[in-house]
């Protein structure tokens, strides 16, 4: 397989007129943390971004960060917390999943896979911060959507194509987000030995509360040992809140009278809360040996406890719910009936993402499959930004 490094955006263009003079196809990566993410891409070519790095803007002020596409989320991650600033949609590191090793990956790979964590719930996801871009379409054009501030009106709203097109569209050079000031604290208050129905429930009054809690887990008890405290082989409920320590305080009294009927919780402390929200973020509580598959579905929050009391799972597996049940993490011995589990999902308007696969090949579609409509629309867009589908070809689908 050949290697493109482009070095700047003049050469990422000449790469990709060069693909489409040939008509090759090229597999966009960064650091290649997502790599496995999705279907596998066919190619002769790769066209590695990793060079294209460095922060080129940056306005603590105004909120606002730009940097090339290949800049390692580290990188960035670093000088926000030297501003003591953060990106609120909290990206999830798929480097322990995919990898078997930590590796956040780059902030082209971010967006594009339109990555979030447990403040989804608050925050947003990645495309909600996604202010604008430069970048090469399939037609080898340099094109630019959005701009450096947060207010911005002109033209058409590319990003939210861009966010979560897995590079099939365009290939990025340079990418604009909006940025926040961190929480001072925080903390988590934590119920004991909830039923998955009761936790569910108890997660939406918190979350309908005034309250302002900003991540909302529960994690059973064949797993809930795998986090940073004694759960005494009960399961965990976990509430976030942050902010001034006082209005914590203040919010987790009021949360606890509010979650009475559901018994007498605990305050965690910073420290503590802060490790708990980065396993459940990475996944880092779930099996992850290479013999187990791992699933992502996504459903309205009040069906999470019923979709996975239908699934009947076997003793092995093992699951979480984040995002107050609307996310669901799954670890299995196997892949599972894949129609099956999709089927279920069907009357509750949710999806099912296979993350990783036991086996070496595709597993049929890792994507939750389209309506007829719904790909009729991608394969106009697909075929509007990429005519000769050179840019990561059956990445999200087969012909997309």
């Amino acid at each position: 397989m050949s290697h493109i490094k482009p070095e700047n955006a003049d050469q990422l263009e000449e790469a990709i007129k060069w693909a489409l003079s040939e008509e090759e196809s090229v597999e966009i990566i960064g650091s290649g943390s997502k790599q496995r993410l999705g279907r596998s891409v066919e190619t002769s070519h790769q066209l590695d971004l990793s060079a294209l790095t460095g922060i080129t803007l940056y306005e603590p002020e105004e909120l606002v960060l730009s940097a090339r596409a290949g800049t390692p989320l580290v990188e960035i991650q670093e000088e926000l917390i030297k501003n003591k600033q953060y990106m609120a949609f909290e990206p999830m590191d798929y480097g322990p999943l995919l990898k078997g090793e930590p590796d956040p990956g780059t902030l082209g790979g971010m967006i594009s896979c339109n990555l979030s964590g447990p403040r989804r719930l608050k925050a947003g996801a990645a495309r909600d911060h996604f202010l604008g871009f430069s970048g090469v379409s399939g037609r080898g054009e340099t094109f630019k959507s959005g701009g450096r501030v947060v207010k911005n009106v002109t033209g058409y709203d590319l990003m939210k194509l861009m966010a979560g097109s897995y590079g099939t569209l365009a290939v990025m050079s340079d990418i604009t987000i909006k940025v926040l000031p961190a929480p001072l604290k925080e903390k988590s208050y934590v119920l004991y030995g909830l039923t998955d129905e009761q936790a569910n429930r108890a997660m939406s009054v918190a979350l309908n509360s005034s309250c302002e809690v900003s991540s909302a887990a529960h994690i059973p008890q064949s797993i809930s040992s795998k986090l940073p405290f004694e759960a005494d082989g009960r399961s965990i409920t976990v509430i976030r809140i942050e902010g001034y320590e006082p209005s914590i305080v203040y919010r987790a009294d009021k949360l606890a009278s509010l979650l009475i009927d559901f018994g007498t919780g605990t305050l965690i402390t910073d420290g503590e809360s802060r490790s708990v929200w980065q396993k459940v973020r990475d996944a880092a509580i779930l099996s992850i040996s290479q013999e187990r598959s791992i699933w992502r579905v996504s459903l309205p929050p009040a069906q999470g406890s019923t979709f996975v009391e239908s699934l009947k799972l076997e003793d092995q597996a093992e699951y979480y719910y984040d995002w107050a049940g609307g996310l669901i993490w799954l670890s299995l011995t196997d892949d599972g009936n894949a129609s099956v589990l999709r089927d279920k999902l069907k009357g509750m308007g949710g999806h099912a993402t296979l993350v990783r696969s036991v086996k070496t090949d595709d597993a049929g579609c890792p994507q939750h499959p389209l309506e007829s409509g719904e790909h009729a629309l991608m394969k106009r867009i697909k075929d509007n930004f990429d005519p000769k589908a050179i840019l990561n070809p059956g990445r999200l689908y087969a012909d997309l």
